[in-house]
C-alpha cells in the first residue's frame, strides 16, 4: 500500500496530443494527462471499442471544468467509458462505490492505528485532490444526499479541511477531477427498476455537468463479437445483439410486439461477451441435441432472474434462434 502511495508523489503532468492519445491520430489539440501511469491507473483494453457518448466525456478531459456526473441504464459501461479514458492519460482513478450507509469520512480518510501509533489515514478523495487524478464515485444516487451534499465545497473548486488531522487543509491538485455515476439522473426513480436509489440535493445535482451513456450501438458489439467469437457464423452472431437489444428493450419497458413485459435484467456488453464465450465452450453439447446457445444464456444470464423472466428469455430465444446453434 504504501509502494503505492509513494508512486503518486512521483507523478509527472504533461501535455499530449488529444487526438494521438483518443484516435490514433495527431489533432494539435493538447489535453492534460500524466507522463506514465501508476499503480492506480486502469490498464486499457486493447479491444475496448468507444460508443458515441465518449465524446462529451473526451470534452470534459479536454480542459478543466465542472465535475462530471455520468448516468444511464445498468450495464451500458459508464464507469468503464470513463477509466478506459483515464487510462489513456495515465490518470491514477481512485474509485468508491456508494451505498446507503457510506460516510463523508469513507472518503475523506480518518484516524487509524498503525504500528500502535495514532495515524490519518487519508481517503480516496483527498488522495485525488493531493496528488491529482481523477475521483470516481459510482452509484452516487445510492448514497444519503446529505453525504452527497457534503461534496459541494469540493465541487465547487474550494480545498477540503481535514478537521481530524489537526486542520490539515488540502488544496485540489490542477489535475483533480470529479466524476459521478448513477443509474437514474440524480431525480426519483419513475421506473422502479433501481431499488434504493435517492433524489439528490438540488443544489449538489447543479453543480455537475451531466453526461447520458446508453447502450452501445450494434456495429460496435458486432465488431467485439467478430474478435471475441470468431468462431461463431456471422449469422449467429448478428441474432445474438438483436436478443440482447431486445432483452434491453424490455427491461426498459420500450419493447413492441408480442412480448411486453418488463423485466429485472439486462444486457451489458460484458454478459454479451461472456455468452458468446460459453457458446463457444458448449458446442460439444450439440451432439448430444441441446442447443448451445441457449444452454449458454442462463449461465451468463437466465439464473439470475426470476423463472418469469427466465422463461421469458427462453421463449424469445425459440424465436430468435430457430435453428440449433
Amino acid at each position: 500500500m504504501h509502494d503505492s502511495l509513494s508512486e503518486l508523489s512521483l507523478l509527472a503532468p504533461t501535455e499530449l496530443d488529444a487526438g494521438q492519445v483518443f484516435s490514433g491520430t495527431p489533432s494539435g489539440k493538447p489535453v492534460q494527462g500524466f507522463a506514465a501511469p501508476c499503480a492506480y491507473t486502469p490498464t486499457p483494453s486493447p479491444d475496448y471499442i468507444f460508443h458515441e457518448s465518449s465524446r462529451d466525456i473526451i470534452v470534459w478531459f479536454l480542459e478543466r471544468s465542472d465535475p462530471l456526473y455520468v448516468f444511464g441504464p445498468t450495464g451500458s459501461g459508464k464507469t468503464s467509458l470513463i477509466k478506459e479514458l483515464a487510462a489513456r492519460l495515465n490518470y491514477p482513478v481512485f474509485e468508491v462505490t456508494g451505498h446507503g450507509r457510506l460516510e463523508f469520512a469513507d472518503l475523506a480518510g480518518h484516524l487509524a492505528v498503525r504500528q500502535g501509533n495514532m495515524e490519518y489515514a487519508y481517503g480516496p478523495l483527498t488522495l485525488a485532490m493531493r496528488h491529482g487524478g481523477l475521483f470516481l464515485l459510482n452509484e452516487i444516487d445510492l448514497v444519503s444526499p446529505d453525504v452527497a451534499a457534503g461534496c459541494n465545497g469540493i465541487l465547487d473548486g474550494q480545498p477540503l479541511c481535514l478537521a481530524e488531522n489537526s486542520g490539515e487543509l488540502i488544496t485540489p491538485h490542477p489535475l483533480f477531477r470529479f466524476v459521478a455515476t448513477a443509474n437514474t439522473n440524480g431525480s426519483f426513480d419513475e421506473t422502479g427498476l433501481y431499488q434504493g436509489t435517492l433524489q439528490q440535493n438540488l443544489a449538489f445535482m447543479d453543480r455537475f455537468w451531466l453526461c447520458e451513456v446508453g447502450y452501445p450501438d450494434s456495429q460496435a458489439e458486432l465488431t467485439l463479437l467478430e474478435g471475441r467469437a470468431a468462431i461463431l457464423p456471422g449469422d449467429v452472431r448478428t441474432r445474438m445483439v438483436n436478443f440482447a437489444n431486445e432483452v434491453r428493450r424490455l427491461f426498459v419497458g420500450e419493447a413492441a410486439g408480442e412480448i411486453t413485459k418488463t423485466i429485472e435484467v439486462t444486457f451489458s456488453t460484458r454478459t454479451l461477451l461472456r455468452w458468446a464465450d460459453l457458446t463457444v465452450r458448449f458446442q460439444p453439447l450439440a451432439n448430444q441435441g441441446i442447443q448451445p446457445v441457449t444452454y449458454a444464456l442462463d449461465r451468463a444470464l437466465g439464473y439470475r432472474a426470476s423463472r418469469e423472466t427466465r422463461a421469458l428469455l427462453h421463449e424469445l430465444a425459440q424465436r430468435i434462434f430457430p435453428l440449433t446453434v
